[in-house]
């Protein structure tokens, strides 16, 4: 008499998906609060890398960037903000700003 093995069942059970739903759920909630962030801080420094170029003052240099930020809707920062100084016959421009975002709640 021939017999058949027992064929085990494979897959995820009802609780298995539920707690990977939930690490799913929690990783894309994160990446919806800081990916925006990251796309603003880097709105933000390509707008300081092309203010520095095209202006020789400390004000032209804040005015282009007040210019580049109203259009690229950046409103963490103003020119006003920004740290000029002139390093030997290179403008140096740095800037600090704090941004708190609610994870959760």
């Amino acid at each position: 008499m021939n017999r058949q093995p027992i064929i085990r069942q494979r897959g995820v059970s009802l609780l298995g998906l539920i707690f990977i739903l939930i690490i799913v759920a929690l990783i894309a909630m994160l990446a919806m609060k800081v990916v925006p962030m990251v796309i603003e801080y880097r709105a933000i420094t390509k707008a300081i890398v092309d203010a520095k170029q095209s202006g020789t003052t400390v004000r032209e240099i804040q005015q282009s960037f007040d210019k580049r930020a109203d259009a690229g809707y950046i409103d963490a920062i103003k020119g006003s903000d920004l740290e000029i100084v002139k390093v030997e016959n290179e403008i140096e421009v740095s800037f600090s700003y704090e941004k708190k975002i609610p994870l959760f709640g």
